[in-house]
């Protein structure tokens, strides 16, 4: 009789150890989703900056700092993200920033974990 308790304490500990595996499952897989979107946006926020080219009558197709950087920045602040865009050259960069909130590893202090994707965009003569 001195076993009593024993499979109760195992079962405890065990759901613990599920419920914990299950959480970073969960937010992970969010985490993982949120990346993809961001890089999707970064992305498409630089291709709308890099059509913004000048001095296609002269032959040269240049990108057009002004209003490359004006385009992505509308583009991000129309789709209500955070980040930063860099023209340089032929070349628009952009870097989205976004917090993805947590839905189990909040029970442990984790509430939202940060994420983000960098993305360019190059004119090419052709």
């Amino acid at each position: 009789m001195r076993d009593r308790g024993i499979v109760s304490g195992f079962v405890v500990c065990l759901t613990l150890t599920l419920t914990a595996a299950t959480g970073l499952a969960i937010d992970a897989g969010r985490l993982v989703a949120s990346h993809v979107q961001v890089a999707d946006h970064a992305e498409n926020a630089a291709r709308v900056g890099a059509q913004e080219i000048t001095l296609i009558r002269a032959g040269l197709r240049a990108l057009d700092p002004v209003k490359a950087r004006q385009a992505a920045r509308t583009y991000l602040d129309v789709h209500d993200l955070e980040g930063d865009v860099v023209v340089s050259g032929r070349s628009i960069t952009v870097t989205v920033r976004r917090e993805q909130p947590t839905v189990l590893l909040g029970l442990l202090g984790i509430s939202a974990q940060r994420t983000s994707a960098s993305r360019t965009a190059t004119v090419v003569a052709g």
